[in-house]
């Protein structure tokens, strides 16, 4: 998402939204104003301003009414998103049933959810207050009238500052993620008319996500060369705590064997486990090698809960574990130490596939595990086109792969 566009889609209050919500769902300007206890020109004023701020006419004013353009209606199920996620946040903190909930949504405004959501990223109240710009007197009291509305307290004092509590750090994720809509509506409308690249934020997984990235973007580049495409790689619980948080749009590479329940995973592929060594290692000689002979060299495990570790563990499960002092996913570590010595590990056929160096799979398997390789997103994203599009050419790629 651009810097851009993310500043737009700030500038957009929760009013205007619901406003452009209850008049497109009613297609009547006089209906929503009715609804939402305004006047028809506060409300004809205040959508004027939403569109200015989108840059596309949203309603086409007829004299039957108003009616959703073809803009209007990917920006109002966009906004019919938001207020939904917000609403289940909001009883999921407990304030209430249904009804309850969109009661303290209407009166929640973008500038307490993004106090919330501020503190948390920053671990400070200072330090939000620096990172929004605003005095720690000015943060301090939407910080108060946000826990006013919510009718609970989201923030707690220590002694080393104002904290925000486990069940605040919990609604100031789905905030974030609900708000997120908005930025995704804009980005949707500026594809639709094709005046700005879009933007993706990817996540990989060490090892099988970096690869099968590097196979599919050269591709999609060339039918997207105007998409700006970030790229972050970590290890399996920050990525999925990054994706969980809406900092990257969807993680690539092997599917974890534990997933949280508010993310879902797409298999395309299945690939094998395979004993890993140098080129020369002694054991490339051998014709058929033990689980003896496994046990008597050094390993570079997989970090703990990774799928790498999770077979390793089984390998060797009922038998006495190899030395494995090294445990890293780092694949220019791992090629280094493994190229340099007589360690040994474990990688899947498709990375190994993709390994250009001097590494081979020893005569020993088939290894039982066989991982799963694909995308992890959260559940109720709503993808745009050019994600869809991204999606398409990895599921493609990894298929006509697995079948050569």
């Amino acid at each position: 998402m651009s810097a851009d566009l993310k500043a737009r889609a700030a500038e957009i209050s929760f009013r205007q939204c619901r406003l452009f919500e209850s008049v497109g769902r009613l297609a009547s300007v006089r209906r929503g104003s009715e609804e939402c206890n305004l006047s028809q020109p506060a409300v004809t004023q205040a959508l004027g301003k939403l569109e200015q701020e989108v840059g596309e006419t949203l309603l086409e004013r007829k004299a039957s009414g108003s009616y959703l353009t073809e803009a209007g209606k990917i920006f109002h199920v966009r906004v019919q998103r938001m207020f939904a996620q917000m609403e289940t946040a909001l009883q999921d903190l407990g304030v209430g049933n249904a009804a309850a909930a969109s009661t303290v949504a209407n009166r929640l405004s973008r500038s307490q959810v993004r106090s919330l959501i501020a503190v948390i990223e920053s671990g400070s109240l200072a330090k939000a207050a620096d990172d929004l710009e605003l005095t720690q007197a000015s943060l301090q009291r939407a910080v108060r009238h946000l826990e006013g509305n919510l009718g609970a307290a989201v923030f707690h004092r220590t002694s080393t500052g104002v904290m925000v509590t486990p069940d605040g750090v919990d609604l100031g994720r789905k905030l974030k993620l609900a708000t997120q809509e908005i930025e995704w509506g804009l980005q949707e409308i500026e594809e639709a008319r094709g005046a700005q690249a879009s933007q993706m934020v990817l996540g990989t997984l060490p090892y099988g996500g970096s690869m099968l990235l590097a196979s599919v973007l050269d591709e999609f580049t060339r039918r997207h060369p105007d998409a700006g495409i970030r790229i972050l790689t970590e290890g399996a619980t920050e990525m999925m705590r990054r994706l969980r948080f809406g900092d990257v749009d969807l993680v690539v590479g092997i599917i974890q064997e534990t997933t949280s329940a508010d993310l879902t995973n797409e298999v395309f592929a299945h690939t094998q486990f395979q004993v890993v060594a140098r080129k020369d290692h002694p054991l490339a000689r051998k014709a058929d090698v033990t689980l003896d002979d496994l046990a008597t060299y050094d390993w570079i495990a997989g970090l703990e809960g990774a799928s790498r570790r999770l077979c390793f563990d089984a390998l060797f499960q009922g038998h006495s574990l190899p030395r494995a002092p090294i445990e890293t996913s780092t694949l220019p570590i791992i090629r280094q130490l493994i190229a340099d010595s007589d360690r040994l590990t474990l990688m899947t056929q498709y990375e190994l596939k993709h390994e250009r160096h001097a590494l081979v799979a020893l005569p020993y398997g088939p290894i039982a595990a066989r991982p799963a390789v694909g995308v992890t997103m959260r559940n109720n994203w709503l993808p745009t086109r050019i994600h869809n599009d991204f999606i398409r050419l990895i599921r493609s790629t990894l298929e006509a792969e697995t079948e050569a």
